[in-house]
């Protein structure tokens, strides 16, 4: 081993978040750059590795065509593509601030508002020069928002009814074998409540009070979107389940079936796993959930699990209370199961596991499943801790693998948390990266460090591995008024989530580590 080379692994190991410069390794065989690192980090910015730089996609309020603009809080982000330099980006849009966007008071008109700015957008990308730039006005850019009419699939009636009003909430998502996007409804009941089946009464109020000009089931939220990248035809799925969906990953089985793993993002939830009895439809099929300890994939089925027979009226009532239906037949509590991914090389399942104040767990953890067989259609697994947060990163949310199979993530310490104790010495949010073979695996890096009150959201590279788009939500979130605002990114005024854009030679140097 070379001397640099030992130095290197010397400075990984005693970095507490973040490798500065990153000329890195330098192919693994030069010095390691003595410039200090830029982390943690304060500033109300987007801090880069040397090596790196951002530029700016699309922001809040930019115009997408005539009828619509870029809507708010972006989150989740996938691709379409047309050719190499052309491509649809699919971008959620979770939630509003009514300090910025409406208002406070609860009027129709500031509800209206928010309607039209949550939910995802289908926009136009094409590079040029070597840079992607967003295409105002283009056909094929639309809204897909909380007040665009849609059907569930499959001609299913909840309350008596087929049609939808709009999504909302959309946080995290995912792709099907056929191509189309998935958004997932995650914090619905803050828009609509949530209701309780056996006393027929609102078990918790929404918050943003929407139901109070839209009178909408509750149960007509929380479910898994499907929408045509081309066409923009949105419509909801029934046989994922219905709860705060954070991610719906999909693969294949062995023997060609679709699946799909969801986290539910709630203290105490569980993980699911949908089993399509097709390699092109969600029609049919098993959803299950995980009890950890047994190793199990547990059936919400009311045919295959008789203990649900005597508490739910039908199939439909089990997976539209999936959360109630999974603790009965004894689902593994876990600490907010958020993003689901899937090794390129392994097959593995990485589920970020946010934290869990009421039980002690302050910073979360990564959880590695390894389906039986290496089939993601075995009903057995079992399961490991990959990396534990509280020394160097806290709150894992979202995740993402490059080409090389590095694991990427980003952290979720909420605006009023930075800053304070147990959190004050990871400063801002960050995005990071786990190498998962060769001589770094397990190594924690961070990357990128977000503006004030920001977190770094829908990480997602282009084809070539060359850029990577990522979401900056909610900075100035705990702004209390348009004059004490706590956040002025991007452009120095009032804070806008924006999508941005990352590139520079260090992306390539990162990947070099799983080699």
């Amino acid at each position: 081993m070379s001397s640099s080379r030992r130095e290197f692994l010397k400075f990984l190991g005693v970095s507490s978040v973040g490798i500065s410069g990153f000329s890195l390794i330098q192919s693994c065989q030069n010095s390691v750059s003595s410039s200090p690192s830029p982390f943690p980090s304060r500033v109300d910015d987007v801090v880069l590795l040397e090596g790196l730089e951002y530029y700016p996609l699309i922001s809040w309020g930019d115009k997408i065509n005539n009828q619509h603009v870029f809507g708010f809080n972006n989150d989740y982000l996938e691709t379409h593509y047309l050719s190499d330099d052309d491509l649809i980006l699919w971008v959620n849009h979770e939630y509003t601030h009514p300090l910025f966007v409406s208002g406070w008071d609860r009027t129709k008109a500031n509800i209206d508002t928010e309607r039209s700015l949550t939910g995802g957008s289908l926009i136009r990308l094409k590079k040029q020069n070597g840079r992607w730039k967003f295409t105002p006005n283009d056909p094929l850019n639309k809204a897909i928002r909380s007040d665009t009419p849609m059907k569930f699939a499959y001609e299913v009636k909840i309350r008596g009814s087929n049609d939808v009003e709009g999504t909302c909430s959309n946080c995290a998502g995912g792709k099907t074998p056929w191509g189309t996007f998935l958004s997932c409804e995650e914090n619905y009941d803050m828009n609509y409540g949530e209701w309780d089946r056996k006393k027929q009464q609102y078990s918790k109020q929404p918050e943003l009070e929407w139901n109070k000009f839209y009178p909408n089931p509750p149960e007509h939220y929380g479910w898994v979107v499907e929408i045509d990248p081309l066409s923009g035809q949105a419509f909801k799925h029934t046989t994922l389940g219905r709860f705060a969906h954070e991610s719906a990953t999909c693969s294949l089985s062995k023997s060609g079936k679709v699946i799909v793993y969801s986290g539910d993002d709630k203290a105490d939830e569980h993980i699911y796993k949908f089993v399509s009895h097709s390699s092109d439809s969600f029609k049919e099929g098993i959803l299950y959930v995980a009890n950890i300890e047994m190793g199990r994939w547990l059936p919400l089925d009311i045919e295959l699990s008789p203990k649900l027979k005597s508490h739910f009226k039908n199939q439909l009532e089990v997976l539209t209370f999936a959360r109630e239906a999974s603790k009965i037949l004894g689902a593994t509590k876990l600490n907010r199961p958020e993003d689901i991914e899937i090794h390129p090389f392994t097959g593995e399942i990485f589920v970020s596991l946010t934290n869990n104040k009421k039980k002690g767990d302050f910073h979360g953890s990564i959880l590695k499943i390894s389906e039986d067989d290496q089939d993601h259609g075995s009903l057995t697994f079992s399961s490991e801790i990959f990396s534990l947060g509280g020394e160097k990163f806290s709150c894992p949310d979202n995740l993402a693998f490059d080409t090389a199979g590095n694991l990427w993530f980003a952290s979720d310490m909420s605006g009023s948390a930075i800053g304070e104790e147990p959190y004050k010495k990871f400063g801002n949010n960050g995005l990071f990266v786990i190498p998962t073979q060769g001589d770094y695996s397990g190594k924690v890096i961070q990357v990128a460090s977000a503006p004030s009150d920001a977190e770094f959201t829908g990480i997602k590279f282009d084809k070539d591995g060359s850029t990577l788009f990522l979401s900056v939500q909610h900075p100035g979130e705990t702004s209390k008024s348009l004059n004490q605002l706590t956040s002025h990114w991007p452009t120095g005024n009032l804070p806008k989530p924006t999508v941005i854009a990352i590139t520079g030679k260090t992306l390539g140097t990162i990947k070099q580590m799983s080699s």
